[in-house]
């Protein structure tokens, strides 16, 4: 859990810091100081929408009964892990067009003298971002709630994804912005993967599902009740002893992928 927290925050954190710094530089070039007012504002307006909707979450959470609680975390998981997908689709799509998008937005706002246009834009990109993030950490954390192993987490890839920030700031031949997407967009995919299992495994235990035994043993190469091979469960979704329902929701979920990203292809092939 702890890994898939760290992950998580990591990635969002930084992507929220690439819209924020992108917005911020273009108004340092054109803006004035009240344009910044109305950005930063956006931006903690984006971040207590965010808090608040967690607060929410888990307050409903906690009022639900036993079964209630098991359905709620089982929604959050296949939710989180749909969510994961439909960003790591759009960053696809938009990601190299982000930059211009937003300063255009932000020209256009300013043009027209609409700096709570500019509250707006700052307002929907954030809580998007972190919205995302609050859903992903609920579906993560719903069957254990808020440890202080997992605020310390939160806090631990926080600094990280500053850190991070900074290297693809800096511009290094080693680390750049698009390397870094790829690779955790695959890491984002692995990630959805575990969530969906998770999300099966809770329809097996509410007997939506069928219980079936194993039907394949792979402790020999990866022992999943073990430090290492539970880490590797957690971040992809990995079972060594898998049962009917697990491989069919592996088999489901990369189809899925597959067809999605082919599909995408095309769309962009033909544009």
């Amino acid at each position: 859990m702890i890994a898939q927290i760290i992950f998580v925050v990591w990635r969002e954190s930084i992507e929220a810091l690439l819209v924020i710094g992108i917005l911020q530089a273009w108004l340092r070039r054109n803006g004035s100081g009240a344009a910044h007012f109305y950005l930063w504002g956006g931006v903690t307006a984006g971040l207590a929408a965010a808090a608040g909707l967690s607060w929410v979450l888990t307050r409903f959470g906690d009022t639900l009964p036993p079964e209630g609680q098991d359905i709620f975390q089982m929604t959050l998981m296949l939710v989180a892990a749909a969510l994961v997908v439909q960003m790591v689709l759009w960053m696809r799509r938009h990601g190299r067009t982000l930059k211009r998008e937003l300063e255009s937005g932000l020209s256009e706002k300013l043009a027209q003298g609409r700096l709570w246009g500019i509250f707006a834009l700052a307002l929907i990109a954030v809580m998007r971002e972190g919205a995302e993030t609050v859903i992903f950490l609920q579906g993560i954390i719903a069957a254990t709630g808020w440890t202080a192993g997992a605020v310390l987490a939160v806090l631990a890839a926080f600094a990280a994804a500053l850190a991070t920030y900074g290297l693809l700031q800096f511009g290094s031949k080693v680390l750049s912005w698009r390397h870094f997407f790829r690779l955790t967009e695959v890491m984002l995919l692995l990630l959805a993967c575990a969530l969906f299992v998770n999300g099966t495994g809770y329809l097996v235990s509410l007997g939506v599902l069928p219980y079936t035994h194993p039907v394949l043993n792979l402790t020999a190469i990866l022992d999943d009740s073990r430090p290492a091979g539970a880490i590797v469960a957690a971040l992809t979704g990995y079972r060594a002893t898998p049962d009917v329902v697990t491989i069919a929701s592996w088999l489901a979920y990369w189809g899925g992928i597959a067809f999605a990203l082919r599909r995408q292809a095309r769309r962009v092939a033909h544009a």
